[in-house]
């Protein structure tokens, strides 16, 4: 009972990280490059635990957002910045959760002028009538779909023992696309807002020092879990549309293009993944908007408030699910293109959020005895490196004109 009290920050936050852009950048990875990127995925599996776990220590240690620690420790104008960075980084986020629910219906010739409004309703209903339980359990119910494209993988039957090897074998292409995907799948996997949710959920959640044993377990396992299920996303679609030489551009095209290849089974599964997981990430980064920006600048923020003291929570959620379902219904408007792209400004602006994170964690007077071990320091500092590294890289790539 002390388990099931705990669980669920480490498992939704890490699970929310496979949302729609995440899909459609797995499936375009495993399409276009087969199964070069899985040694980059295997590598940032260790980087989302450590920096999740991180995120859960300053929450329960400080018991307060991340939000509000930066504000307590770097000043307003710090503060300002960080959030400008994160907001920027969300709302096209949450444009590409929406596009990906028009896009899991389309597939069956849906339109998205019915779906996305409902999707939308659907969401701003549960997150505003919902006490923190219920959303947890509606959460919950979601990341547990995503036990749909491991299914998808035992029916495909990729090649096991390439894809074993390939998470061993660093292979890069001094390419802009292979170098964009490169960061895109970064981006999608470790995200900015991902930092800010799972710290502020702990604290709504109500954990503390007692529990931080048992949730640094969790927080490991739903790492895995999720990249797992990433792992055989790009496995599906490097075995069937890589193989066959079928080129796409999201992980609609990934579901149409299987149902010929693999059958309508593999088709159906697919596309109900997607719909699920940019349901998920739906209801996830509308409350991660709001949780930082609550915590930054000192307003009510929680489930367990009303709209009278939680004006300022609401309200963000609210903005933050209008603004991209607009966008998403203008007539004509590439959607994949905006999915993609939010995936790359997570990657590109990750390292600004983490370096806080860093210098938060490894501070004595913040964090007493719950300071960094050299190992957590040193994955952290790989990985903001690493992805600035890749990002000068892209830049570079594109000026000389390396397209590929």
């Amino acid at each position: 009972m002390f388990f099931l009290s705990v669980i669920g920050p480490g498992i939704i936050a890490a699970n929310a990280d496979n949302d729609a852009g995440g899909i459609s950048t797995y499936s375009i990875a495993g399409a276009h490059f087969g199964t070069q990127m899985l040694w980059v995925l295997f590598l940032i599996t260790f980087s989302l635990a450590i920096t999740q776990e991180m995120g859960v220590r300053i929450g329960i240690v400080t018991r307060q957002g991340l939000g509000g620690v930066i504000r307590e420790n770097f000043g307003l104008q710090w503060t300002v910045f960080a959030m400008l960075t994160m907001l920027i980084a969300n709302l096209g986020t949450v444009t590409a959760e929406f596009a990906g629910v028009a896009s899991s219906f389309e597939i069956f010739g849906i339109n998205k002028y019915m779906v996305v409004p409902i999707a939308a309703f659907i969401v701003w209903l549960i997150l505003y009538k919902g006490s923190f339980k219920t959303t947890q359990k509606i959460f919950l119910i979601f990341s547990a779909f995503y036990i749909v494209y491991i299914i998808n993988g035992f029916i495909i039957k990729p090649d096991f023992s390439q894809a074993m090897a390939s998470l061993v074998t660093p292979t890069i292409q001094w390419t802009t696309p292979f170098l964009i995907t490169m960061i895109a799948l970064i981006g999608t996997t470790i995200t900015p807002w991902g930092q800010f949710f799972i710290q502020s959920y702990v604290v709504d959640k109500g954990l503390d020092i007692k529990h931080y044993r048992i949730e640094k377990g969790e927080v490991y396992a739903g790492a895995f879990i999720t990249n797992i299920v990433s792992f055989f996303i790009i496995i599906c679609t490097a075995a069937t549309l890589y193989t066959h030489g079928i080129d796409i551009t999201s992980a609609k095209d990934a579901a149409i293009a299987l149902e010929p290849l693999a059958g309508n089974f593999a088709q159906a599964l697919f596309a109900f993944g997607l719909f699920s997981a940019s349901m998920l990430g739906a209801f996830i980064l509308p409350t991660a908007t709001a949780y930082a920006i609550c915590e930054a600048f000192g307003w009510e923020y929680g489930f367990n408030t009303t709209w009278e003291t939680g004006k300022a929570f609401y309200s963000i959620i609210l903005i933050s699910i209008v603004i991209p379902v607009t966008v998403v219904l203008i007539p004509n408007i590439p959607l994949i293109p905006i999915m993609i792209a939010s995936q790359d400004i997570n990657g590109i602006l990750l390292p600004i959020i983490l370096i806080f994170v860093m210098k938060i964690i490894n501070n004595k007077d913040i964090m007493g005895e719950h300071t960094n071990k050299p190992i957590g320091n040193i994955i952290g500092w790989i990985t903001i490196l690493g992805i600035i590294a890749a990002t000068i890289i892209l830049v570079g790539t594109s000026f000389l004109g390396l397209n590929g």
